[in-house]
C-alpha cells in the first residue's frame, strides 16, 4: 500500500520509519509512506497557504489552490482521498480493515480553522475522525490511522502478536492479561489460567471479554453480530468455572 500524507509539517512523519510495528511494515514494504509539503504548492512568494475566512470569524482557513495541487500531484485512478476531520465519521476497527484493501491512500492533514470547503466537497472521498474532540491539526490523526492500518497488513505481525485477539477485532474489548508473578501485592492470577485446560481458558477469555466490554464500553455491544449467542456463551462459561 502507498500512503501520501499532505501536510504542513512533513518532517513529523520521518519518525515513523523507526517506530515499532509501523517501522517494520515500512521495512517489509507492506506499506510505503510519503509526506508531501502543501507549502511547496503555494504560488505566494511567502509560501502562504492560509487566508482570512469570508464572512469574518476567528482564525485562518487553508486555501484551496495549494491543497488541490498537492492532491493532483500524487492522485491516481486507484486513490482514496481522506480528510482527517473532527466532522468525519469515527474511525473504527472495521473501517481500518476496509482501508487495508486500498492500494493508495491520500491523507489530508488540515490545520488552522480547517480547509476551504470546496476541497472537501469536490476532491475528498471520505472525512474521518479519530474521536469527538479537536486537535491542532490532522498530523496526529494521520499517524494513528497509519499505525492502525500497518498492523493489519499481511505479514507484518507475527503469530505471537496476532491482531485477532486484540480489543475491537471482533467487536469486543480484549480479555484481561496476566503474567508473572502469580501473586502481586496479594492479588492472584485467576486459577483458570494456570489450569492447563485450554478449552476452559478459551471460554474464560471470551466471557471476560464480554464482561470487560459490558463494564467499559457497553455502546460497543450494539454492534455485536450475534448478542444472544454471546450471552449464551457467557452463561455456559459461568457454569463451567463454577460461578453459578
Amino acid at each position: 500500500m502507498k500512503v501520501h500524507v499532505l501536510t504542513l509539517f512533513p518532517e513529523i512523519f520521518d519518525m515513523l520509519k523507526d517506530y515499532s510495528i509501523v517501522g517494520r511494515a515500512i521495512d517489509s514494504e507492506a506499506i510505503e509512506i510519503e509526506a508531501v509539503n502543501i507549502r511547496d504548492f503555494s504560488t505566494d512568494k511567502h509560501r502562504r497557504v492560509d487566508d482570512y475566512p469570508y464572512g469574518g470569524g476567528k482564525g485562518m482557513v487553508m486555501k484551496p489552490e495549494p491543497i488541490h495541487s498537492a492532491i493532483e500531484s500524487c492522485k491516481k485512478d486507484n486513490s482514496r482521498v481522506i480528510y482527517l476531520s473532527p466532522q468525519g465519521k469515527i474511525m473504527t476497527q472495521s473501517l481500518v480493515k476496509e482501508l487495508t484493501e486500498e492500494e493508495h491512500l491520500i491523507l489530508l492533514a488540515g490545520h488552522y480553522e480547517g480547509v476551504d470547503n470546496r476541497i472537501i466537497e469536490n476532491f475528498v472521498d471520505d472525512e474521518i475522525s479519530i474521536g469527538d474532540y479537536v486537535l491542532t491539526g490532522g498530523e496526529l490523526p494521520a499517524m494513528v490511522m497509519i499505525d492502525a492500518i500497518s498492523r493489519l497488513m499481511p505479514g507484518v505481525l507475527s503469530s505471537e502478536e496476532s491482531y485477532e485477539i486484540e480489543s475491537h477485532y471482533e467487536g469486543l474489548l480484549e480479555y484481561p492479561q496476566y503474567t508473572r508473578p502469580r501473586v502481586f501485592m496479594g492479588k492472584r492470577v485467576p486459577d483458570v489460567l494456570l489450569s492447563g485446560d485450554h478449552s476452559k481458558i478459551s471460554l474464560w477469555r471470551q466471557l471476560s471479554a464480554l464482561r470487560t466490554t459490558f463494564m467499559k464500553r457497553p455502546d460497543m455491544l450494539k454492534e455485536m453480530k450475534n448478542p444472544k449467542e454471546q450471552l449464551n456463551l457467557m452463561d455456559s462459561m459461568l457454569k463451567l468455572i463454577g460461578k453459578r
